[in-house]
């Protein structure tokens, strides 16, 4: 796992610049060490100001965010971060003694300096920790580090489908991903997470025939309605033109053939819907995800 390059509100209490002394604050200066606090406002001029206790945090413009100089970032993303947690270096004490104190912070130096590690030194398939940014019919986008955004493409969220990335996710959520490629000459990373939620047989082993359990209808077919009992697995039940996907419903477990890799269910009746996502469950939050395959023979990662 990166230990080094947190995504922004991750970061460990003991890199909370907010709770620092000058000392400190000096100290780290020097070391280069990257610390967190919250960003309180933006000035007109498009500055962040950081609350550093009794010091003035000050993030100038072009040092908001790698893009942001040469416009390839618009400044609404220097404004979406007040009131939220931003990574920083000190790169500037001489004011840290004024009547006012204040000291200027760079986040662009250490987005950068995660994002040359991430794409240079990270090997492929590794698992990082991540905060999901915002959500989309395509995807999610996830901090990886210092506030570096990458997307979660939706058929590499679960096995499982879903119509709209917010029907695994929400919003703010830490959650874990995996490297699956990476574009040196763009400078983008793409990520993968349903290799971390189990395999066929992981997931199957959770439950017993006889049971009956809660699950959400993901498709309607004339054939049958596939019920997902895990992100990771889904069962079939008999066609039935009064579900519709996102129907929460109990489900009594007909039937699990591990051979053919199929759950067989009943639909004891319909639930009433609710808006919050399900707890995620992770078969692997560290290492590497080298070799993974849903089922039984192993395939590189990814596929």
């Amino acid at each position: 796992m990166n230990l080094t390059y947190y995504p922004e509100g991750m970061f460990p209490e003991s890199l909370n610049a907010g709770n620092m002394s000058r000392e400190q604050l000096k100290k780290h200066c020097q070391d280069g060490m990257i610390l967190e606090a919250v960003a309180q406002s933006a000035t007109t001029g498009h500055d962040l100001i950081v609350d550093l206790g009794d010091v003035r945090g000050i993030i100038p413009r072009e040092e908001t965010a790698i893009g942001i100089s040469d416009g390839t970032v618009r400044d609404i993303a220097i404004l979406s971060r007040v009131g939220k947690p931003v990574c920083f270096r000190v790169t500037s004490t001489e004011g840290l003694w004024e009547p006012h104190p204040y000291v200027y912070l760079s986040r662009r130096a250490a987005q950068q300096e995660a994002l040359d590690h991430l794409l240079y030194e990270v090997p492929t398939g590794t698992v990082l920790p991540a905060v999901v940014t915002h959500l989309d019919r395509f995807g999610a986008f996830c901090d990886i580090g210092c506030g570096n955004v990458s997307l979660l493409s939706i058929e590499h969220i679960s096995i499982s489908r879903i119509n709209h990335s917010r029907d695994r996710f929400s919003e703010g959520e830490h959650i874990f991903v995996a490297i699956l490629s990476r574009d040196l000459r763009m400078g983008r990373i793409n990520l993968t997470h349903r290799e971390l939620l189990g395999t066929w047989s992981q997931n199957a082993a959770r439950f017993s025939v006889g049971e009956t359990v809660v699950g959400i209808v993901r498709s309607v077919k004339d054939y049958g309605v596939f019920i997902e009992l895990t992100p990771n697995l889904s069962g079939l039940a008999e066609y039935r033109g009064d579900l519709l996907p996102g129907d929460r419903v109990s489900v009594y477990i007909k039937a699990i053939v591990p051979e053919r890799q199929k759950v067989k269910l009943i639909v004891i009746r319909t639930l009433p819907r609710d808006r919050s996502v399900p707890p995620l469950e992770y078969f692997q939050t560290e290492g590497s995800v080298s070799r993974w395959r849903y089922e039984s023979d192993p395939l590189p990662a990814g596929v």
